[in-house]
């Protein structure tokens, strides 16, 4: 684990917050980023699913996330946003004002592997960095979150990023 002040900029404006990455990592790169699902498991009322978020605009992806949840502590239509899995977590949460509160729980850096180079389109692996967290919802834990962000593109930054996360 890595303490948030030894997370280096621009890792700790995108991971030392609790807002949603969605947001974050859209006001970044001043893009919408879309939802593709590598894979969902669902045991009972636990649902879980491994996923990246990529750049609509240019298809880029910009983070790898894992989240566990339990379906009781979500309404029936959130949900269902969530399984059918076309949109990002955090916008299903803010579209259907879900009380929320999003708890970073630690930070860690992560060299890649094969299966993240290939994601993040690096030819060799890199240190990159990432946060878990829980997300409480109606003020319960509803939602494990693990994040690994890619690499950063600062050529896609956005002019009105200064290093923290939106209000």
């Amino acid at each position: 684990m890595v303490a948030p002040e030894q997370v280096p900029e621009p890792y700790r404006g995108l991971l030392v917050h609790s807002h949603h990455m969605t947001v974050t990592v859209e006001q970044f790169y001043a893009s919408p980023v879309n939802v593709k699902v590598l894979e969902t498991r669902l045991d009972g009322n636990e649902y879980s699913r491994e996923i990246l978020l990529t750049l609509s605009d240019t298809g880029r992806v910009v983070q790898f996330g894992i989240v566990r949840m339990d379906l009781d502590l979500l309404s029936p239509l959130v949900r269902e946003q969530i399984v059918e899995g076309r949109t990002p977590l955090g916008r299903v949460l803010i579209q259907n004002d879900v009380l929320r509160k999003v708890v970073p729980m630690g930070f860690f850096r992560v060299r890649t592997n094969a299966t993240m180079n290939g994601w993040f389109a690096e030819t060799e692996a890199v240190d990159t960095y990432g946060r878990l967290g829980v997300i409480h919802t109606d003020g319960k834990p509803a939602i494990e979150v693990l994040e690994i962000l890619a690499r950063p593109d600062f050529t896609s930054l956005s002019r009105n990023w200064s290093t923290r996360p939106p209000k």
